[in-house]
C-alpha cells in the first residue's frame, strides 16, 4: 500500500512538578498558543488546550510517523524552557486515545477545566480518567 492512513486523536494530561500552582492565569493563553506552535513545528495538530494553574489537558492529532513519547517530550521540554528556568513539569503523563465521535466532547471537557476543578481535584480527575480507560495504577507512583 502506497499510503498510510491513521486517525490518532490523543487526550494528553500532565501536571506541574508536585502539582504546584506554577502556571499563572495571565500566561495560559500564551502557553496554549506556544504548545500549538510546538505541535505544528513537529508535524502534528493541537486541537484543544486547557487546564488550571497546576496541569494541562491537550487534544492533538498524532501522525503515524510521530511516536507519542516523542511528541509529549517535545511539548513538555520546549514549553518548560519557555515558561522559565524554575519551572518543571511532572516526570510522566497520561495519554488516552479518543474516538473521532468523541472529539467534540473532549474539546468541551478540556475547555471547561476551571469550572470542572471547582468540584474535583487534579488527583481525583486523573484517577477517574485512568479507571475509565481501564488502566491499572499505583497511587504511590502515579502523581510523582
Amino acid at each position: 500500500m502506497a499510503h498510510t492512513y491513521t486517525s490518532n486523536f490523543i487526550h494528553c494530561v500532565f501536571s506541574t512538578k508536585n502539582r504546584n500552582p506554577l502556571i499563572p492565569a495571565a500566561l495560559t493563553a500564551e502557553l496554549y498558543a506556544y504548545l500549538g506552535g510546538i505541535a505544528k513545528g513537529e508535524g502534528f495538530s493541537l486541537l484543544a488546550a486547557g487546564g488550571t494553574a497546576n496541569h494541562v489537558h491537550l487534544l492533538f492529532v498524532l501522525p503515524a510517523s510521530c511516536p507519542l513519547a516523542d511528541a509529549v517530550q517535545k511539548l513538555k521540554g520546549s514549553s518548560s524552557r519557555w515558561i522559565g528556568p524554575r519551572f518543571c513539569w511532572q516526570e510522566g503523563y497520561g495519554a488516552f486515545s479518543v474516538s473521532p465521535s468523541q472529539v467534540v466532547a473532549v474539546k468541551r471537557y478540556i475547555h471547561s477545566q476551571e469550572e470542572h476543578h471547582r468540584k474535583r481535584s487534579f488527583e481525583e480527575e486523573f484517577a477517574a480518567l485512568l479507571r475509565h480507560c481501564g488502566i491499572t495504577y499505583d497511587d504511590r507512583y502515579v502523581y510523582g
